[in-house]
């Protein structure tokens, strides 16, 4: 399949901080595990749930760095008596993750909480401080 790169014509210059952000979001979306929903909270909030059962926070981590979010979850390893286990079905999933989303310009992380196997994450934008910049006349000669 041929895809189409985004911002390649010449005379798109400059954009190629926007093509990063849009492949980024392109390869975040194809990721399927864990389940997540993105609610819109008004006034420019955003909750990000992400359903994370049988994790504790010391295994979960939310970072951000460059615009991006990533949410990580890292299992030590099964319970000291997983080899006496016999699993009829095993469908709560039992391994680590990486998930990550692109944050706008301006977008900021308030907080994260665990609360019954969801992880929560409040993302909100403030609001921006206008400025007036007043431009000095020069005259010439």
């Amino acid at each position: 399949m041929n895809r189409q790169i985004l911002f390649d014509s010449p005379f798109l210059l400059g954009f190629d901080h926007t093509r990063s952000l849009i492949e980024r979001a392109a390869k975040a979306a194809g990721e399927g595990y864990p389940p997540y929903n993105v609610e819109d909270a008004g006034d420019g909030r955003i909750r990000i749930t992400l359903a994370v059962a049988g994790f504790t926070p010391d295994q979960l981590g939310v970072t951000i760095e460059d615009s991006q979010l990533t949410v990580t979850g890292k299992r030590e390893g099964e319970p000291s008596n997983a080899g006496e286990r016999a699993f009829l079905h095993r469908g709560i999933a039992a391994r680590g993750f990486v998930r990550s989303f692109v944050l706008a310009d301006g977008m900021e992380v308030e907080g994260a909480l665990l609360e019954h196997g969801l992880l929560h994450i409040d993302v909100f934008r403030p609001e921006p401080v206008r400025k007036v910049k007043q431009v000095p006349i020069r005259t010439a000669g």
